[in-house]
């Protein structure tokens, strides 16, 4: 393959990626002029499904401090990790008066769906800008 073959390659192939971006970025956008409520409510039906990953992420900061029996949370990993940072999100274990592993799961969906609620609207009002 010579230089020429190859530059007339990278061409075609930058304009076919961006062709397929610049359609899908358009049909998003047509979708979320059209669909404004429907935009927002799966923005936060995907906010409440990926919450799941913020309670290990907070854990591991360090940011919550210690479980009732003293262990530093950000000290544990894997399941031991999530289970300690639910349930400090959820004001402690049941054994300590807290909602437990339960409180922190909905502290941390009501926090993703609001979150993601919040960026949803924003970017139906944004759409709705951009296209008048």
């Amino acid at each position: 393959m010579s230089w020429l073959d190859l530059k007339w390659f990278l061409e075609d192939t930058y304009g076919s990626v961006s062709d397929a971006v610049s359609d899908g970025i358009g049909a998003v956008t047509d979708f979320i002029g059209e669909n404004p409520k429907t935009s927002i409510a799966i923005g936060v039906i995907a906010g409440i499904a990926t919450a799941g990953v913020a309670a290990p992420a907070i854990g591991a900061t360090g940011a919550l401090g210690a479980t009732a029996g003293g262990t530093v949370i950000a000290g544990l990993e894997g399941a031991a990790l999530s289970s300690a940072s639910l349930a400090a999100l959820g004001g402690g274990s049941l054994a300590a008066g807290g909602a437990g592993m339960a409180g922190g799961t909905c502290v941390v969906a009501a926090g993703g769906g609001v979150l993601a609620g919040r960026v949803s609207a924003g970017c139906v009002v944004t759409t709705k800008k951009l296209k008048s």
